[in-house]
């Protein structure tokens, strides 16, 4: 028997707007509320426990101390690169230079709070 990744919690010092946010990058809705105005999300037809982990936005107010050592990666699943890298611009997402480079297939990106998390090339089939 092995483990599954069910949930991802986010601190964050606004989780109304980071629940909208990534709703929106991952086509998630909101799935519950928690007494310390914690959000969760996911998607719609499943929620928690479904193939795709849910994200809880979990309010903070603790600084971030420096680069976190883990971050999201999401590859478009109905449009190309391009395009999509234009919707999560559109959606309030802001480029990030962590010395990547221009070679590279993918783009490093921040959420409105400044959470890197890189967009990557090949598209996926939805689940």
């Amino acid at each position: 028997m092995a483990c599954r990744i069910s949930e991802l919690v986010i601190d964050c010092a606004d989780p109304e707007r980071l629940a909208v946010f990534w709703s929106a990058v991952l086509g998630y809705v909101e799935l519950g509320r928690e007494p310390d105005g914690g959000i969760e999300i996911g998607p719609s037809d499943v929620g928690f426990g479904g193939p795709q982990p849910t994200l809880i936005l979990s309010p903070s107010t603790d600084a971030r101390p420096a680069k976190l050592r883990l971050h999201l990666d999401v590859n478009p699943t109905d449009r190309d690169q391009p395009a999509e890298l234009e919707r999560l611009l559109a959606l309030g997402a802001r480029p990030v230079d962590i010395g990547q480079g221009s070679e590279v297939t993918w783009h490093v990106l921040a959420d409105p709070e400044g959470n890197e998390f890189c967009l990557l090339r090949r598209r996926l089939d939805p689940l």
